[in-house]
């Protein structure tokens, strides 16, 4: 007996990639239902070879759902995931509402899996930040090999993770330009064709931005709140797929060909890094695969025991749909939770 599903969130792009992954993976579901807001109601999405008619979140019973994969924003998921956890329904929840809480685990199945366990304290799960996701599935198994102090990372963020608008407003701004047509910016504070914005999320007191913290906060609850962070997060005219330089201080010594070996090992990660023209990784040709790639693997030379490395991986993905599903996946097949069907 499989178990029932929702998706919450499903006409934007990361709930229409999470249908599309369920059924990529062949998820041990029964039944399928998608839910957004009432204004998407009877709206048509497509799940495999169906087509899913929208149900309204607001109204909807949880009581006979096993797993609520939700992308509907933070303010949505602070107002109902409380109550679909209550009502027996495991939350896996794509927003930052819950990251930062402590009876909430913030998973990576790749790199802190037994932190699940904690879930039944308010039948919640985070996930990560699109750009720490893909950050701590490369950081994970140097950490564990060499011990990391300190890391310094540069995003450069595809408009995909600002939704669908971020990415009509990239299209229509690129289309602007060549037909000498006014360029409109209302997604981000600047042009983004043909630019970079080193802004992304709100200001905080400190200068960073809300992005920017959210990477350090995060990395240090999954990996080792000993670790030093700091990040500078970047928009780019990249539609899908996250681009990070990453320089990282270890404790202890490690050279660019043992990394390369760890790397090649670690779950979740593939490395292509040839000295040679085109011997790296780039957002396009990430987009739509899993894994999280890593290149330009390079020792600093300027510290005692210092790494650079290139990570790429697509953001709706592994940075955001993928990871949800891996940690329904993970739920389902270490035991911790049994299809209300079959209970019954």
């Amino acid at each position: 007996m499989g178990f029932k599903i929702a998706v919450a969130g499903a006409t934007g792009n990361v709930g229409r990639e999470m249908l599309n992954i369920l059924s990529e993976r062949g998820f041990p579901a029964d039944e399928v239902v998608a839910l957004a807001s009432a204004r998407s109601q009877g709206t048509e999405v497509s799940f495999g070879d169906k087509t899913l008619k929208v149900k309204n979140l607001e109204n909807y019973d949880f009581s006979d759902t096993d797993i609520c994969l939700m992308s509907a924003g933070g303010a949505v998921s602070l107002k109902y995931s409380p109550k679909i956890g209550q009502q027996g329904c495991v939350v896996i929840d794509n927003s930052s509402a819950w990251r930062y809480d402590s009876e909430v685990p913030l998973i990576v199945p790749e790199v802190n899996p037994d932190a699940i366990s904690l879930f039944t304290k308010k039948n919640i799960i985070a996930n990560p930040n699109c750009s720490t996701a893909q950050l701590v599935v490369a950081l994970k198994p140097l950490h564990d090999h060499a011990k990391i102090k300190r890391v310094v990372v540069s995003t450069y963020q595809s408009v995909s993770g600002a939704g669908k608008d971020g990415m009509d407003e990239l299209f229509n701004q690129t289309r602007a330009v060549f037909v000498a047509d006014p360029i409109e910016s209302k997604k981000f504070t600047k042009r983004i064709a043909f630019n970079v914005i080193p802004h992304i999320d709100v200001f905080m007191e400190d200068g960073y931005t809300k992005e920017e913290w959210k990477v350090l906060a995060e990395t240090k609850k999954m990996l080792d709140p000993k670790i030093k962070v700091t990040c500078t997060a970047v928009r780019v005219p990249v539609f899908i797929g996250h681009s990070e330089s990453v320089n990282i201080e270890f404790e202890n010594e490690i050279t660019a060909d043992e990394a390369r070996d760890i790397l090649r090992e670690a779950p979740g990660c593939l490395v292509v890094d040839k000295h040679e023209n085109g011997g790296y990784v780039t957002p396009y040709e990430c987009a739509g695969e899993d894994a999280t790639y890593i290149s330009r693997i390079r020792e600093d030379a300027t510290v005692e025991n210092g790494l650079n490395i290139w990570v790429v991986s697509d953001n709706l993905r592994k940075g955001a749909a993928l990871n949800a599903i891996q940690i329904a996946e993970l739920l389902i097949n270490r035991g911790l939770i049994r299809a209300k069907k079959q209970a019954a």
